[in-house]
């Protein structure tokens, strides 16, 4: 009460003397509403009809004040409050068209929604300012061929006859953003029921602690803002997985990370490890497999002792009676033909491959070795620490 006490007194002492009384006590009351809320709106209500006005008025009345009067009050009621409120002299740039203040006490961005979302569409009427681009899309109409074609044509709008009727060939821009409107254009724009303008009060600018927000900062698209947050988020986590930052929403999915890195780091470095050597062997006998189809090696399964002695005994007799005779074939085959280097070198890389086998079966078998003990050293100490029930 006090403060609009002080604020009264302070808009009366610079009134000057000529104005009359009523616009002394608009300018009072303008000053009093600047003084004590925080957000000031300006709205442009050109050409919205007198009972939506009233109709929105009555929806708004809860959460905000409307305030319309000349623009020279407004500017007065600026001028008054200036030295108090920093930078609401800046809207008076804003004073454009049919002006009204709106006072509220909510955020910018919740009055611009609300403003938004109480306006209705309507149709364009001859020198009205075309808010955005007015387009005409292309397809049927459901006008029969006539006269319609060379009025659409006036309009800059190509047509044609498709199936009976009238139709627009492709999409046209019949008016652009911040254009009047020409008579012809919003006359065809209503028989085609294309309603371009929006019926409602207008946010031009925001004022608020001493910054101005305009129309293109408060109509925020919100699916697309949720979007970015969520995109924002995304690229954080993914951040900070790549940079290794530990925090409450990525420990887990490190932990995860390292534990696969050390895995694969002991498979490739052949670690034996508790965890992993069940790994390392089923690597071996792969390496040992692919070993033995690249070199062609026949594997012959070992006989039982006694067949395998009785079999010694049989080759012993076949290399005695076939001694003289392989030893006479190996003479003349030498004196024939010597081995050529080709020969050689298969022989050697044989023998290399014939090593590389047993060298991968002597690991495969210290696996085997190691990991038997694993489980023998494991056993005892179960048995030497028996758990109770």
């Amino acid at each position: 009460m006090e403060q609009m006490t002080k604020a009264s007194e302070l808009a009366s002492s610079h009134i000057p003397a000529h104005v009359a009384e009523y616009k002394k006590e608009i300018i009072s009351d303008l000053v009093n509403m600047m003084t004590n809320y925080p957000l000031i709106g300006v709205v442009n209500m050109e050409n919205l009809p007198a009972p939506q006005l009233q109709k929105m008025r009555a929806q708004l009345r809860a959460d905000f004040r409307i305030i319309m009067t000349k623009r020279r009050l407004m500017k007065l009621a600026i001028e008054q409050v200036k030295s108090s409120r920093k930078g609401i002299e800046q809207l008076e740039n804003h004073l454009g068209g049919m002006p009204a203040l709106i006072f509220t006490k909510e955020n910018p961005f919740k009055l611009s929604k609300t403003l938004q979302k109480s306006k209705s569409p309507a149709p364009a009427k001859a020198g009205q300012t075309a808010p955005r681009d007015i387009v005409v899309q292309k397809g049927a109409t459901s006008f029969a061929p006539g006269p319609i074609i060379g009025e659409l044509a006036l309009a800059g709008i190509k047509s044609g006859v498709e199936g009976g009727k009238v139709a627009i060939k492709e999409d046209v821009v019949v008016a652009k953003a911040g254009e009047k409107i020409k008579s012809k254009v919003a006359e065809i724009l209503t028989r085609l029921g294309v309603q371009p303008m929006e019926v409602g009060l207008d946010l031009v600018a925001v004022y608020e602690n001493g910054l101005i927000y305009g129309r293109d900062v408060l109509s925020v698209d919100e699916k697309e803002y949720l979007n970015r947050l969520q995109n924002a988020a995304r690229w954080a986590f993914n951040l900070a997985v790549e940079a290794s930052y530990p925090t409450k929403q990525t420990i887990k999915v490190l932990l995860g990370k390292a534990h696969n890195d050390a895995k694969n780091l002991g498979v490739a470095q052949n670690i034996f490890d508790k965890g992993i050597v069940e790994i390392l062997l089923g690597k071996a006998a792969m390496q040992m497999s692919s070993l033995k189809s690249a070199a062609n090696i026949q594997v012959v399964e070992k006989e039982p002792e006694k067949e395998q002695t009785e079999s010694k005994t049989e080759e012993k007799k076949e290399q005695n009676e076939t001694k003289p005779q392989e030893a006479i074939q190996k003479t003349e085959s030498a004196e024939i033909k010597a081995p050529t280097k080709e020969e050689l070198e298969a022989n050697i890389k044989m023998r290399e491959r014939q090593r590389e086998i047993k060298e991968v079966e002597k690991i495969a078998r210290d696996l085997q070795k190691k990991a038997a003990e694993e489980q023998d050293s494991k056993e005892n100490s179960n048995k030497k620490n028996p758990i109770n029930d």
